[in-house]
């Protein structure tokens, strides 16, 4: 697909890097020639000077003979422009980044009238992530599929975990649960693992279950399945105000500490339910006096990830409830993974995974028949869903007789709604919605999973 970027920023990077493996022929619009050429030395992408709203440097890019144009610039009003120019100068499909709050019960009618394809709120989309996993705390990162009827949860194992030490086998035994652990991280390496795959300690577990199965699973290895009563939020951003929004009417009390008075008053009118402090969280003191040691979940959404790391740190030592850490600028490296972070968030990851399971979406028109995609494991490990059409290659036979790739899973089947985790006698039939799990990379129909 042709693809146009407009903006480098740290969204705009990201998403460069990630449509830059799927091989998408990529132009990007930027009115800063340093960033441009950085961009344009570390990717195969074409770079233009200029401001994405102006008509002539659109043209340019070839808006013409564009598939999509992305706006993520960090003005929302810019974007919306940039997509505006678009669809009137080419055909081309678009997607809008639009972060404030101002917009936020407008989206629809902002996407409708303007023809976007899309629009995405980074800060609105770590939010729901983070939601989701405050209600269920033993889960460090959860996915979803066919509309929530299939979560994939990712769980870290501990020293003191009764699946420790475990083969695969071992542990459906003992748990006696509908769920399938689709893949395994150990360090540097992912495992798509079979029945004799032991677990260790320190391995991250992917499972992919309907909800109420994980709950299950859960509850059987003793973790908690259900959600946390009280959270302690560091930082008082757009974040937090979304993630307090989500949260308070599902009965989760909050309690957000924000250094800025000002940005404390307004927080206060907001989100009257939600207790609201004004003091510096970097001061242990304060985070003491707050009752950090009592909560039941800690999340650190400051503007700096380095502070979002000594927070997380600290609360580490001081609670054994949830903790989740806001890391947006730093890579996540080896070194990030060793201190026990809890859950990592990145709006900007998020932001650039949401978009590119749309262009896989939009692919449907090439052939593809592509539903749902998610980043399992990062640049290592995919999970995808598809749709199954008539005449499939898959379609009608029993799973063990098709000839699948080497690291290959099918991890769930969709039939009218109803869910299982296929053996080798599950049939695929015309109509189901497929969850694959895979360790390679740009699968775009179902019939690539095959020999």
């Amino acid at each position: 697909m042709r693809i146009i970027v407009v903006g480098c920023g740290k969204v705009g990077t990201t998403l460069i890097d990630s449509l830059s493996k799927e091989k998408h022929d990529i132009t990007v619009i930027d009115t800063n020639s340093a960033v441009l050429s950085d961009v344009s030395n570390t990717y195969d992408v074409m770079g233009i000077v200029g401001n994405g709203v102006s008509y002539t440097v659109q043209m340019e890019a070839g808006i013409e003979q564009t598939d999509l144009l992305i706006a993520v610039t960090d003005s929302d009003e810019v974007n919306l422009l940039c997509c505006l120019i678009a669809k009137k100068a080419g055909n081309a499909s678009t997607i809008a980044r639009v972060r404030s709050p101002l917009y936020s019960r407008e989206i629809s009618y902002i996407k409708d009238e303007l023809g976007l394809s899309m629009i995405i709120n980074p800060e609105y989309a770590a939010a729901t992530e983070i939601s989701r996993i405050l209600r269920f705390p033993s889960a460090d990162k959860i996915d979803t599929f066919s509309n929530g009827r299939v979560e994939i949860l990712k769980y870290l194992i501990t020293e003191n975990s009764i699946i420790k030490d475990c083969t695969l086998i071992e542990v459906s035994r003992k748990t006696k649960s509908d769920v399938l652990i689709c893949a395994v991280e150990r360090g540097d390496d992912v495992f798509i693992p079979n029945g004799n795959f032991i677990l260790r300690a320190n391995d991250i577990i992917s499972i992919i279950a309907a909800p109420r199965n994980a709950k299950e699973f859960f509850a059987a290895i003793g973790e908690p399945s259900h959600q946390v009563k009280n959270t302690m939020i560091i930082g008082g951003g757009m974040i937090a105000y979304y993630l307090a929004n989500q949260i308070i009417p599902s009965g989760i009390s909050v309690k957000i500490i924000e250094q800025d008075r000002k940005r404390c008053e307004e927080l206060s009118e907001l989100l009257p339910k939600a207790k609201i402090i004004n003091g510096d969280a970097s001061n242990q003191d304060v985070l003491n006096e707050e009752g950090v040691d009592g909560v039941e979940s800690f999340v650190a959404l400051t503007g700096i990830d380095e502070s979002n790391i000594f927070l997380s740190l600290f609360a580490r030592n001081k609670t054994k409830g949830k903790i989740i850490t806001k890391i947006n600028r730093i890579a996540y490296d080896d070194i990030i993974s060793t201190f026990n972070l809890g859950s990592l968030i990145s709006p900007k990851n998020i932001t650039a995974e949401y978009i590119v399971r749309y262009v896989r979406a939009m692919q449907n028109s090439f052939g593809s028949n592509v539903l749902t995609m998610y980043k399992l494991i990062e640049n290592k490990a995919e999970a995808l869903e598809f749709e199954i059409g008539a005449n499939s290659p898959v379609s009608d036979k029993e799973l063990s007789k098709l000839k699948l790739k080497r690291n290959i899973l099918i991890g769930s089947i969709n039939h009218n709604g109803i869910i299982s985790i296929p053996n080798g006698q599950s049939v695929i039939r015309t109509g189901d919605k497929v969850v694959i799990i895979t360790t390679g990379q740009g699968l775009n129909d179902i019939k690539d999973i095959l020999e």
